[in-house]
């Protein structure tokens, strides 16, 4: 037992060493704080989306002609992928939060038999609010689709369409890209962080001290993986308050469980950021690594293109992507109030990123000549 608190007390000092060496200096405290309030903004008022590739789910009650025709128009668009045909309404909450499809398209039963009394026959469009400007914009080019048929039956508006967008009533871009900046903000800072922490000690000459001290490169690396999980967590509460407090926008899920994700992700993307920085040389090396990795991270995570309109070579490839799976996870627990079983799938690339990226981090630590 006394072993153990003189090693937790020794990983303990380090973690301390490493916070100040963090805030000591009023310009690194700037540049750890400022850019997570300054980007949250920027990007809060001025980032849209914009995308037409549409995965959707049909529930045709109908089975009749008319019903027939106005599904043809809209698979023969190319805009439109039929993903899934439903067979009750039972099925539509599952469709939509399992992000099989972005809309479902409800036809009544007695669709048919109301155009054919020249009456108004509704169409129910089902949108996911959690990519609302894609959603906003399938429904316009809906819409379209329903007008052209209207024309075409010799009547004004002989099928409305009769909107419900889920998960974001008002299909408010700000909703869909907010939550996920909460991890695609702090990433920009936590993995710098990590990634300037070994290079650091090569540059300040301290590099041989921490070779020759008793800890192991293991302890080593959960002393230098602490301080810089700490930074992302403040860096995420802080985009978080912003997102809560200052554009207002309701959280459906339980704090308690967003933190636990955002652990886990601040795990995985520590334990890159500690990979680059035992193999650079130089803080320069290190900091010319992580910003060549932050752009292709933030493309291939979701944050702005679903994942699901990328090649499927591509997909593959954005399972080694923490903040893939950092976004979706924020998403689903901050929009769709989603549970512990409902996001436990992103546990496992996350976990598995962080069982690769720490000890080889570890090894480069020792072996990686200085």
């Amino acid at each position: 037992m006394g072993a153990f608190i003189a090693l937790a007390a020794q990983v303990w000092s380090l973690c301390v060493k490493e916070l100040l060496a963090m805030v000591k200096d009023p310009a690194n405290r700037l540049i750890l704080f400022a850019p997570a309030l300054i980007q949250s903004l920027l990007f809060g008022y001025g980032a849209t989306f914009d995308l037409t590739h549409v995965p959707y789910a049909l529930l045709d009650q109908s089975g009749g002609k008319a019903a027939t025709e106005l599904v043809a128009r809209i698979d023969g668009t190319g805009v439109f992928r039929r993903a899934m045909t439903l067979r009750s309404s039972e099925q539509v909450a599952g469709a939509i939060d399992s992000n099989d499809a972005l809309l479902v398209i409800t036809i009544p039963s007695d669709f048919d038999s109301l155009l054919a009394r020249g009456e108004t026959a509704p169409v129910q469009v089902i949108l996911d609010g959690r990519n609302s400007s894609t959603a906003g914009t399938a429904l316009g080019q809906i819409s379209a689709i329903t007008a052209a048929y209207n024309l075409t039956q010799g009547a004004s508006a002989p099928v409305s369409i009769v909107r419900r967008a889920w998960h974001n009533p008002n299909l408010q871009s700000r909703w869909t890209l907010m939550p996920a900046l909460i991890a695609g903000l702090s990433l920009m800072q936590t993995l710098l962080v990590a990634a300037l922490s070994v290079a650091r000690e090569r540059e300040q000459g301290t590099f041989d001290q921490l070779l020759v001290t008793p800890l192991t490169p293991i302890q080593i690396m959960i002393g230098k993986s602490l301080p810089a999980m700490l930074i992302g967590i403040i860096q995420s509460t802080i985009i978080l308050a912003i997102i809560r407090l200052w554009f207002q926008i309701p959280m459906q899920g339980s704090i308690m469980l967003l933190y636990v994700g955002l652990v886990g992700f601040t795990a995985a993307a520590v334990g890159i950021g500690l990979s680059i920085s035992a193999f650079a040389l130089t803080m320069q090396q290190a900091m010319l690594y992580t910003f060549l990795l932050i752009m292709p991270m933030m493309l291939l995570s979701g944050l702005l293109t679903p994942v699901r309109n990328m090649p499927d070579w591509l997909q593959v490839i954005t399972y080694a992507n923490p903040l893939r799976f950092g976004v979706d996870m924020v998403r689903r627990i901050y929009l769709e109030g989603a549970g512990l079983s409902d996001i436990a799938f992103d546990f496992v690339p996350l976990g598995v990123v962080s069982m690769i990226t720490l000890p080889l981090a570890a090894w480069l630590f020792r072996n990686r000549l200085s």
